[in-house]
């Protein structure tokens, strides 16, 4: 079973917006044992629709198409599907109704005839419903295609795949299995683990595969099996993974979308009764938003203070004034201080620091870019971390927040 998916729209090619719906229904089709083969974004450009229908016919078991079929000028994939099927756009009542009761409900303007354009559809087209917008979706099968097309919006493509597409393909299709773990490694290099693992992969059954996804400061360990039987492919992947455990060891800290590392800090702190807090300040807050992003958080997440300027470490968090001029903000001392005091003023059982120079400008300080201090206060001690990540702003606060979730992970470990 092969997919593509074409995403159309001239703002995912000039980087307006970002194509979230390619991901979102990868994810979708894979549950259900559905490999998606090729990706592309076209523009709002009958040729180049027409061009990418004709090059996925009979190349692929299902194509699903995103975008163009709003109510403006440039919404054209109807039209494309009429010529490219011969075909001729028709009323469909049922669609109408819907766009009636839509306006009558949430909006206060009459409907006009753009809405009223969107009533139609391709006659050879089965009707994709669309519960929360006016663009309603379709479906055609065309030899050994289905082609799909729905709306661009993210959440009117979700429901209408959860609520319709999925259930229709499981209907039409015999789909095999496909299973896939998400092992989340901190600490280790993608050539390290690699070579830990040379003899685990030159072993591994020919339907299974491991993939390598690093991205600053962890590395990701995909694991996939294909197969007609799921009990089985179950029991494989259980035995596969447990010899990954046995290989690497610690530097595991969970699944992904399970277990994420900063999910798992809070069942440490939730199972002995302790609280962390944080002060932020070339992480800015992504740190916190880690934590909050999670339900439950509230009951082992205090709060952070994002004491980005020197003046708030020194007026909000009390640190003294006389160790950022002796050491400057970027440095060991004013990290302990500033977890030591974060600690104190949030009465928390740890507490989180981050300081240093992300770049590309020094700001507070004269030390180099790159340079980043951690600390953690814990309910003994307070325990200072130095890096130097490079120069590039973005990798060194996200390649900081990482680290600093992996050092309070492990010190969560020795102490529980």
């Amino acid at each position: 079973m092969k997919a593509h998916i074409i995403t159309i729209g001239d703002e995912i090619l000039i980087g307006q917006i970002i194509d979230t719906n390619s991901a979102f229904i990868s994810k979708e089709l894979l549950k259900i044992g559905i490999e998606v083969i090729k990706i592309v974004s076209i523009g709002d450009s009958k040729q180049e629709i027409l061009s990418s229908l004709k090059n996925a016919q009979n190349n692929y078991d299902i194509v699903i198409i995103t975008g163009g079929l709003g109510p403006t000028n440039d919404d054209i994939t109807k039209d494309a599907f009429c010529d490219f099927f011969d075909d001729e756009l028709v009323h469909n009542s049922e669609i109408l109704k819907h766009i009636e009761k839509l306006f009558k409900k949430i909006v206060d303007n009459p409907i006009n005839e753009l809405n009223r354009a969107q009533a139609f559809l391709p006659s050879k087209a089965k009707l994709i419903p669309n519960l929360y917008g006016t663009a309603a979706g379709m479906s055609i099968k065309n030899e050994d295609t289905l082609f799909i097309s729905l709306p661009g919006v993210p959440f009117e493509m979700k429901s209408m795949i959860t609520n319709f597409i999925i259930p229709q393909i499981k209907n039409e299709f015999k789909c095999p299995v496909i299973i896939n773990r998400t092992l989340i490694t901190y600490g280790k290099g993608e050539s390290y683990i690699a070579k830990k693992l040379n003899v685990f992969e030159s072993n591994i059954p020919d339907n299974f595969k491991l993939a390598y996804l690093p991205n600053l400061g962890r590395v990701r360990l995909r694991l996939s099996g294909k197969g007609d039987d799921k009990n089985i492919l179950d029991e494989k992947m259980d035995n596969l993974i447990s010899q990954l455990y046995k290989i690497l060891g610690k530097i595991i800290i969970g699944y992904e979308t399970l277990n994420p590392i900063e999910n798992e800090i809070g069942k440490k702190l939730v199972e002995s009764n302790q609280t962390v807090s944080l002060a932020e300040s070339l992480t800015g807050g992504l740190l916190a938003s880690r934590f909050t992003s999670f339900p439950g958080a509230s009951n082992y997440f205090k709060g952070a203070i994002i004491a980005y300027n020197s003046l708030i470490k020194k007026d909000i968090l009390g640190v003294n004034y006389k160790l950022i001029e002796e050491h400057s903000v970027v440095s060991s001392e004013v990290a302990n201080e500033m977890a030591i005091k974060t600690k104190k003023l949030l009465k928390s059982d740890y507490a989180i620091s981050t300081t240093g120079n992300a770049g590309p400008s020094k700001g507070d300080s004269n030390e180099p870019i790159g340079k980043i201090f951690i600390s953690i206060a814990t309910p003994k001690n307070v325990k200072s971390f130095k890096f130097n990540f490079g120069k590039n702003r973005e990798k060194n606060i996200n390649k900081t927040v990482n680290k600093a979730l992996e050092l309070l992970f492990s010190e969560l470990l020795t102490r529980n």
